[in-house]
């Protein structure tokens, strides 16, 4: 580059040309999501969801762990249904259950769960979003922290919180514009416009304050916890105020069209920094939940004349 050349690359020049990159990126993006695969469905399913997670990969921090073909578990014995894609902390690494090669990851870790669909979309789409809603996270740690030795044992009475009941953030992922049905189920829902040229992204209270994504990521559904529990877990949260901040406000724009890769790397990753780190490991709750479900099997497989 001669000496001319690098003055005329101005600081405005550059931005732009990221700006274009990223769009780049959603073409590349669309033209591997309609490529198919000759007489084999499946193997044309497995390269979409592997182009879902390239770009999940290239977006998400690296304190996150990715994993394909997962379930979520909870202390309280319920279990997910199969997550295409699953973005957790990897502190929480040492508490991947395994299976074989199937993995089991607690509730606690988990970030974003998503489900990826090709043409057909029905409403086992909304079971799946609701069985992972329907998991609860526990408060009953020990740690040391960095001015105190903390138990959050719900049982006892605790102080106000920034977190009491985290949940993940729930991405639909289809080529099918079908998927816009969903868009109140899944927090995002990204599709293909129906001309396969471009990558649509919805976002359920995208115009609202940050303050109701805190509350709802953070302090979720403590209707759902046992009596003697969901009172506990009420009181806990902080009184937050308007941020005058939404997502929407994270939008890029070129002549009123939307840079989609570009924004969405801003917006989901605006929401991981609302959640930020998870909550403390309940050992003591997921221990708890071994040994009570192995008395309950081997006293089931002995009432049916069974040894294993």
């Amino acid at each position: 580059m001669t000496k001319k050349e690098r003055e005329q690359v101005t600081p405005e020049k550059v931005i732009y040309n990221l700006a274009k990159n990223y769009e780049s990126l959603e073409k590349s993006l669309v033209n591997q999501l309609s490529l198919q695969t000759p007489n084999h469905h499946l193997t044309t399913g497995t390269n979409r969801e592997n182009v879902w997670l390239t770009l999940f990969e290239r977006i998400i921090p690296r304190k996150f762990c990715i994993e394909q073909s997962v379930f979520i578990i909870d202390s309280y014995g319920q279990i997910s249904a199969e997550v295409d894609i699953a973005v957790f902390d990897e502190q929480y690494t040492p508490y991947i259950f395994n299976y074989g090669k199937i993995k089991f990851i607690p509730i606690e870790a988990v970030a974003v769960a998503v489900q990826c669909k090709s043409n057909s979309i029905d409403n086992k789409v909304s079971d799946w979003a609701e069985s992972i809603q329907d998991l609860k996270t526990a408060m009953n740690a020990v740690v040391r922290t960095q001015s105190n030795i903390v138990d959050n044992d719900i049982t006892k009475e605790q102080q106000s919180s920034t977190q009491s009941s985290t949940r993940p953030i729930l991405i639909l992922c289809a080529l099918s514009s079908e998927a816009a049905k969903y868009k109140d189920v899944f927090d995002i829902v990204l599709h293909l416009n129906d001309s396969r040229t471009k990558l649509i992204k919805l976002i359920k209270k995208e115009s609202e304050d940050l303050k109701i994504w805190v509350d709802d990521l953070n302090h979720y559904g403590h209707d759902r916890y046992p009596e003697g529990e969901k009172e506990r877990y009420k009181v806990l949260p902080n009184k937050l105020t308007d941020t005058k901040k939404s997502l929407s406000k994270l939008r890029v724009t070129e002549e009123k069209n939307e840079n989609v890769t570009l924004s969405l790397t801003f917006q989901l990753n605006q929401l991981l920094m609302l959640i930020n780190n998870p909550l403390f490991f309940p050992h003591q709750s997921y221990v708890k939940m071994f040994n009570d479900n192995i008395e309950k099997y081997k006293k089931r497989s002995e009432s049916n004349g069974q040894t294993n």
